[in-house]
């Protein structure tokens, strides 16, 4: 074990000034790397209520109604976490690590380590993050909720997350990142790593809530097993500097399936370059990919890719784009990659407008012209996820109806 830790940190440091994959760059000697201590949080009902609201707009109850577990980190301290069923486990990865010699196996294992500089800045400045696990056979009976949170303006917070749903299982995680309301600037890295075991389903919700001035840098990477189930949720409703991501799912097992659903606004001065890869390896596998993606000034990349290796396989990209002002982009870039016959793959793409004649008909109706618009949007966000359970969808649609930018 220790040597491949030492492997691990060499390859880190190899990759510390490597630039990103793709899109922006970002110098990360602009941001503040040390952060007090917090202490350690009872019950997350006795937070600020400033910052319970912020909570509250990442999916996250403070008062921990309907859920199985909670976890909560702020700057670099986990402050708490919480089990309520069992055979579900909810702590930080440090904890984690010491607790499971085997875990070290699926460390840096979905994701590599020297993928860019910010995969090698979560390994060499280890900041904790969380690690959640469903027993063999498990079924969540209320979704669990992770809370990423930063307290202290200009830092950067440096995560990695571990996710195992055993065989069987069935496990619901809601993931909210958010900042407190006294901060504007920061960077977040994360690094997540999803195991979905042989018939298995896992459904996680990430809810984004960050300051105006905060850049995120997300890399994720999801492996399912035979007749598994991965159903990934990405919001991101409020103002944001940049974001970059592009998870990936590699879909190893026969009849393994994965889904990802996104919604995204881009306000004024915000960039955000996203998507998805999937990667098709056995026979019966399936990929979906739908994203809504709104623009009321800011930029947005939105990236599709699925890979088809073998036969009989199936894919489908669906990304629409929607244009609220006189500036700002959407930039889709939907790519199919099919490998061998018998592979079935396609995609749909749409970048526009509000038609008029939408507005004018529901005026018609009675209904004012901002009414009719914020109604058109609403409905355009308002993405049916399949497979997600009544809970998870509720919190999607309760974060489309707060907002109040339109």
């Amino acid at each position: 074990m220790k040597g491949a830790r030492e492997g691990k940190l060499q390859r880190a440091r190899d990759a510390a000034n490597k630039t990103a994959i793709f899109g922006e760059d970002l110098d990360l000697d602009q941001f503040i790397h040390e952060a007090p201590s917090h202490s350690d949080v009872e019950n997350l009902s006795v937070l600020s209520q400033y910052d319970k609201k912020e909570l509250l707009s990442a999916g996250v109850d403070p008062d921990v109604k309907g859920r199985s577990g909670s976890f909560m980190q702020i700057d670099h301290s986990v402050v708490h976490h919480d089990i309520f069923q069992d055979g579900l486990e909810i702590m930080s990865i440090g904890e984690a690590l010491e607790k499971y010699d085997w875990l070290e196996d699926y460390y840096w294992h979905a994701v590599a380590v020297d993928t860019d500089k910010y995969t090698a800045r979560a390994e060499l400045h280890r900041d904790q993050g969380y690690f959640i696990r469903a027993l063999p056979g498990v079924k969540t009976v209320f979704p669990l909720q992770a809370c990423l949170f930063t307290a202290k303006n200009g830092l950067a917070q440096e995560v990695h997350n571990i996710v195992i749903a055993e065989e069987g299982s069935e496990l619901h995680i809601i993931s909210g990142c958010a900042s407190s309301y006294e901060v504007r600037s920061g960077l977040h890295i994360g690094v997540s790593e999803y195991y979905i075991k042989k018939g298995a389903k896992l459904s996680f919700t990430m809810i984004h809530n960050w300051a105006e001035e905060f850049a995120v840098r997300p890399r994720s990477a999801s492996i399912v097993e035979e007749d598994g189930v991965f159903l990934s949720n990405f919001v991101c409703m409020k103002p944001v500097k940049t974001l970059q991501m592009y998870p990936t799912t590699y879909l190893l097992g026969t009849n393994a399936v994965a889904r990802y659903n996104t919604i995204v606004i881009a306000v004024p001065g915000s960039f955000m370059d996203l998507g998805s890869r999937v990667y098709l390896r056995a026979p019966g596998t399936r990929a979906e990919m739908i994203s809504r993606s709104i623009t009321t000034g800011g930029d947005v990349i939105n990236r599709g890719h699925i890979v088809g290796e073998v036969a009989d396989s199936k894919g489908h990209l669906e990304c629409h784009g929607l244009i609220l002002s006189k500036k700002g982009l959407i930039y889709a870039v939907p790519e199919l990659e099919g490998r061998v016959s018998g592979v079935d793959l396609s995609h749909e793409a749409a970048v526009g407008k509000i038609a008029q004649e939408e507005i004018e008909y529901m005026m018609s109706r009675g209904m004012s012209e901002s009414d009719a618009t914020a109604a058109i949007v609403r409905g355009f966000l308002n993405v049916d996820i399949m497979g997600l359970p009544d809970e998870l969808q509720q919190e999607i649609d309760r974060t489309v109806n707060m907002q109040g930018m339109f």
